[in-house]
């Protein structure tokens, strides 16, 4: 698969939280030297932090085939029943940190209602269309929605449903997109979001969780990613 109107010319930075998750991109993109993966931590100042050091390594010293063109938060989730289900993908058209407001008398507000910025980031439209097209050519189930960044994973049916009243369509939950994504938009990168779906968002069990699962899945998306840049 090639996509032949691709615009990015350059070095992809894949943040993944953990070392298991590196790992399966690691796979996935089968030592193409494009792709640099690194497991920045958990959460979005993990992310953050991680992800801005990496850009800042790569950073204006290097040539231009070896400058950084484009990050993408990867990793397993919690995805929304209905949109997303264990053992499918996501990929991101929005990367919203949903937790980041305040609690109010009339319930919680956003830092867009508050006036304090936006919690949203737009993902890259035409690489993520890409991307969950040739995830779908590739016979894979895939979800092309908001992805939100929580600090706490929700664990309750009543969280999970506020979540999706303030974010409707929302497709999946994880800890670290909207940290990656911010230090992107710092240096006016692209960002991408890719999650494989271990679990449902709401009450946890984890006996009903699939890691194994969703980490191959994670593996051959990284793979259609790879061919979708190329």
């Amino acid at each position: 698969m090639q996509n032949r109107d691709r615009t990015i010319r350059g070095r992809v930075l894949v943040v993944t939280a953990v070392d298991a998750e590196r790992e399966a991109v690691l796979r996935g993109v089968a030592g193409d030297d494009r792709f640099h993966v690194i497991a920045a931590g958990v959460g979005p100042a993990s992310a953050a932090a991680g992800t801005a050091f990496a850009l800042a390594a790569g950073g204006a010293a290097a040539a231009d085939a070896d400058r950084y063109a484009l990050v993408v938060s990867a990793g397993i989730a919690g995805g929304f029943p209905g949109r997303a289900a264990v053992g499918s993908i996501v990929v991101a058209s929005d990367i919203i940190a949903a937790d980041l407001g305040a609690e109010t008398p009339d319930g919680f507000a956003s830092v867009d209602e508050l006036g304090f910025g936006s919690a949203r980031i737009a993902a890259d439209a035409r690489i993520a269309g890409a991307l969950a097209a040739g995830i779908a050519a590739a016979g894979l189930p895939v979800s092309l929605g908001p992805v939100l960044t929580v600090s706490t994973a929700t664990g309750s049916a009543h969280a999970a449903a506020e979540h999706e009243r303030r974010v409707p369509g929302a497709a999946a939950e994880a800890m670290e997109g909207f940290g990656a994504a911010t230090a992107a938009r710092q240096l006016d990168l692209p960002a991408l979001e890719l999650r494989a779906i271990s679990n449902a968002v709401g009450p946890r069990d984890r006996s009903a969780w699939r890691i194994g699962d969703a980490l191959q899945a994670l593996e051959r998306a990284s793979q259609i990613l790879k061919e979708v840049l190329e």
